[in-house]
């Protein structure tokens, strides 16, 4: 097991994630520019959603880029980290627009394990991630992302607590 390493990456996971949910509570809809672009499938739903924005994925990625720098780890590390991060919330999102489900809704794995095993299964190799080390990390995004929306309900930062 490496804790050091997991520390690390479920850290810039926090960063990554946390970010398109300040920017958000401080500009509120401005600049909110949906990644899809309002594009709609076949099956009459949208793409990812109103809630996914180029915005949030930028600040997504620029804080994994700071947070690894501060970590060590370098930027681009970071950046890489974020982006798969975002790919895997991206995919979750898609997921639940394919079961019609309200957007922001939750739905309990499609929102954690994408956006957590992504990044983590890019980490393995620089970070020398096991996949014991993988399972664990996938583990404890998962039950923080869940206690940490909870929280961060009750503080006001997210409009829902999931």
């Amino acid at each position: 097991m490496h804790p050091v390493a997991l520390a690390q990456i479920l850290t810039l996971l926090a960063l990554a994630n946390g970010a398109p949910v300040l920017i958000k509570k401080v500009l509120g809809q401005r600049g909110a520019w949906p990644l899809d672009f309002g594009t709609e499938l076949a099956d009459g739903a949208r793409l990812f959603g109103a809630s996914k924005t180029i915005r949030g994925v930028v600040g997504a990625v620029l804080a994994g880029a700071l947070g690894a720098a501060l970590l060590g780890l370098g930027a681009g590390f970071g950046a890489e980290v974020a982006a798969f991060a975002m790919v895997g919330d991206l995919l979750s999102s898609f997921l639940k627009r394919r079961l019609h489900r309200p957007p922001s809704s939750q739905a309990l794995g499609i929102d954690q394990i994408p956006e957590s095993l992504l990044p983590m299964l890019v980490c393995a190799g620089p970070l020398g991630l096991t996949a014991r080390d993988i399972v664990a990390g996938v583990v404890i995004f998962f039950v923080a992302e869940l206690l940490l929306s909870r929280l961060l309900f009750r503080l006001h930062l997210r409009d829902r607590p999931y």
